[in-house]
């Protein structure tokens, strides 16, 4: 049933009026977490989590999130690529929110907080202020400030030293590739990319706290967390029931797949090529171009970018940006330049060097990447080999 116009802005100057006035919650009242299961979109495949508050005898049932972000808003894909994308906390009812989770068939379960009055009104305090139009904005950071990070953040900014966030529930402290890499599996596009992307600082430990940029780990965490010395968490309760999504990959739609073939295509071109004493200048290019692309765009994200997640990666080593600029130098001529093989045995030795920052763990690389480092091996060899004839 559609309302009315004029009833619906009743309801919108009634709600705006009582949250100007900083309403004081009951005794009635509850704080509390929400924990949401993982979608099936990249945006949602970690799950979600937002503060409720609710008091029956205000009228109060609203959701304060801090996951909310705008497709439409000016140069958003340009914004993420910069480290510069703009989340925002929104409030909004609770059975609307609710409602979202309903439709993807999503669980949603609620942690209430052991919290007295005072301490309640002093929350609602705190959301209300950051609702503010001036201060609901906040520079966005996929681990180390997001829906789910803010939860710990807000927790310490609102009791300081009197919580504790216990980490002996955990098997062990994880690096955040790690965690990334527990809600995705290695052998899909999106992990492909994230692992691509990624640079060395996403492989150190992430401390206790930082575990808490997962939600499912922040709900973990606040049945390990404890205020004034006793449990922060007063009960659970599971509000929407339904099984956890499962994604099941189809492999020959998965990069491993294409990689695989990808080699073993290269591997013919070049038997052939081996055969006939020829080069497959379309081959070579397409390799090196590809791959100097790849690591241009890499690059920038280490340097030119703000995030906190893609400095000092070495995947520009293999994907080495100088290889879109060599690709051209041999393309137009069938004969190698006589530079070109001495820059192949280098672009081999970053490989290696690829290889030993793995070993030792300075960074971590996608398993996906060996047929496609192996194909470059194939092709650099058989060059350097062709400008000997």
């Amino acid at each position: 049933m559609r309302r009315k116009p004029h009833l619906l802005f009743f309801c919108f100057i009634i709600g705006n009026f009582l949250f100007s006035q900083a309403p004081h919650l009951t005794e009635n009242s509850k704080v509390s977490l929400l924990t949401c299961a993982a979608g099936d979109e990249l945006y949602s495949a970690f799950g979600h989590s937002a503060f409720r508050v609710q008091d029956p005898a205000l009228g109060i049932d609203v959701v304060y999130n801090y996951g909310t972000f705008d497709f439409n808003q000016p140069n958003f894909y340009l914004n993420f690529t910069k480290g510069k994308m703009i989340y925002s906390l929104s409030r909004r009812n609770f059975e609307g929110f609710l409602y979202e989770y309903e439709l993807e068939k999503r669980w949603v379960k609620e942690q209430i907080l052991d919290l007295n009055l005072k301490q309640r009104n002093q929350f609602l305090a705190f959301f209300e202020e950051n609702y503010l139009p001036e201060n609901r904005d906040y520079l966005y950071d996929p681990l180390l400030n997001n829906c789910s990070s803010i939860t710990g953040d807000i927790l310490k900014e609102q009791f300081g030293n009197a919580i504790v966030f216990d980490g002996s529930h955990l098997e062990k402290q994880y690096t955040f590739r790690q965690l990334v890499r527990q809600f995705m599996d290695v052998n899909t596009w999106s992990m492909f990319g994230i692992d691509l992307a990624f640079g060395s600082p996403v492989d150190r430990k992430a401390t206790v706290q930082e575990h808490m940029f997962l939600p499912y780990y922040a709900m973990e965490q606040l049945r390990n967390t404890t205020l004034n010395g006793k449990s922060l968490v007063k009960r659970e309760r599971t509000i929407l029931d339904y099984s956890e999504h499962t994604q099941k990959g189809f492999f020959p739609l998965s990069p491993l797949f294409w990689f695989l073939m990808l080699m073993a295509f290269t591997a013919i071109i070049t038997y052939f090529d081996y055969i006939h004493k020829a080069r497959s200048r379309w081959l070579d290019f397409s390799l090196l171009f590809i791959t100097g692309l790849a690591g241009t765009f890499l690059f920038l994200l280490w340097v030119a970018a703000d995030h906190t997640s893609t400095p000092n990666n070495f995947n520009v080593l293999w994907a080495f940006p100088v290889n879109a600029i060599v690709a051209f130098a041999l393309l137009f001529q069938d004969k190698v330049p006589q530079w070109a093989p001495k820059y192949l045995w280098a672009a081999l030795g970053l490989m290696a060097i690829v290889l030993l920052l793995w070993i030792i763990k300075v960074q971590i690389f996608s398993p996906v990447l060996i047929p496609l480092l192996l194909t470059l091996a194939i092709r650099y060899l058989y060059i350097i080999r062709y400008s000997k004839l």
